[in-house]
């Protein structure tokens, strides 16, 4: 048998635990129904779409406004391992939220190869600071911005409520109301024993720099950490690992392992308003 390569596993073992797609073998059925999904909802809904917050093509938002004014505002950020995906596949999930009463915004970045995991986190701050200024003109409430994402988005956000915008930015330290990280990637080590790094090209230095278990989130802002009962061992351990370090940093935290729902499922639960993922952001925002 090889020998252990992170934590309790194996090198044989990373992929299955740590490669998302591996697991769910489904995957390729399940994300062209999720983008014909978002396809009616993006044309049923009024939206803004690929408004500049940056100065590279992928830097836009998309922007779908709630029915009446000065509307509670949810930010999500899609996933693909920093090497793939886009907002798009995702917005099957704004009308649960437009309906609620929210504006709903879906964030953009740049990805690997092209740029690093740095870049993306640097990124994704400047987009959630770009709504923050912007959203009033589109109907949203900055003063009630609500932030997700799902998978590498998990990781993102986690990196966002580390950030100190009060000293970085000038900006309320508590700018961001409540956050929940679906199934996200909160310690970079397994991505060095994985195939997917042929392509992020991670290096130890850009390791350190963007893993949530070394910089966790700042105990300003309420965390959801949100992950599928049928994930692999490997992954669902690292959101818990995750969670009690931000219970012990004092996050005021929650943990919500969902059962009978893989990597994928977990973030389709956003298109039913009545999944307790659902319940659970728009309880966060108050509707």
């Amino acid at each position: 048998m090889s020998k252990l390569v992170y934590k309790n596993f194996r090198k044989e073992e990373m992929e299955f635990h740590f490669q998302p797609r591996l697991a769910v073998p489904d995957y390729p059925r399940l994300a062209e129904e999720r983008a014909r999904v978002s396809a009616v909802v993006r044309a049923r809904l009024k939206s803004s779409l690929n408004i500049p917050y940056g100065e590279t093509p992928r830097q836009v938002v998309d922007i779908f406004p709630a029915a009446k004014p000065e509307a509670p505002v949810q930010l999500y950020i899609h996933g693909g391992y920093w090497r793939s995906g886009s907002k798009e596949g995702s917005h099957f999930l704004a009308e649960t939220f437009v309906q609620a009463g929210a504006t709903v915004v879906f964030l953009e970045y740049d990805l690997c190869p092209k740029v690093t995991v740095t870049d993306i986190v640097r990124q994704a701050r400047a987009g959630i600071v770009w709504v923050y200024r912007n959203i009033a003109e589109y109907g949203g409430d900055p003063s009630r911005l609500y932030l997700s994402g799902n998978s590498v988005g998990g990781h993102l956000v986690a990196m966002a409520l580390a950030y100190d915008w009060e000293k970085e930015e000038g900006l309320p330290r508590d700018m961001i109301k409540a956050a929940v990280a679906i199934t996200g990637v909160y310690d970079l080590d397994p991505v060095f024993h994985i195939a997917v790094n042929q392509e992020v090209r991670l290096t130890p230095e850009v390791a350190r720099e963007n893993s949530p278990n070394l910089h966790p989130p700042l105990p300003h802002t309420p965390l959801i950490i949100a992950v599928g009962g049928d994930e692999p061992l490997g992954w669902r351990e690292m959101s818990r690992d995750f969670f009690n370090l931000c219970r012990k940093r004092g996050v005021d935290c929650q943990y919500l392992e969902i059962p009978g729902v893989h990597h994928y499922g977990i973030n389709a639960l956003l298109g039913n308003a009545e999944s307790a993922l659902s319940r659970a952001i728009l309880t966060q925002m108050g509707l």
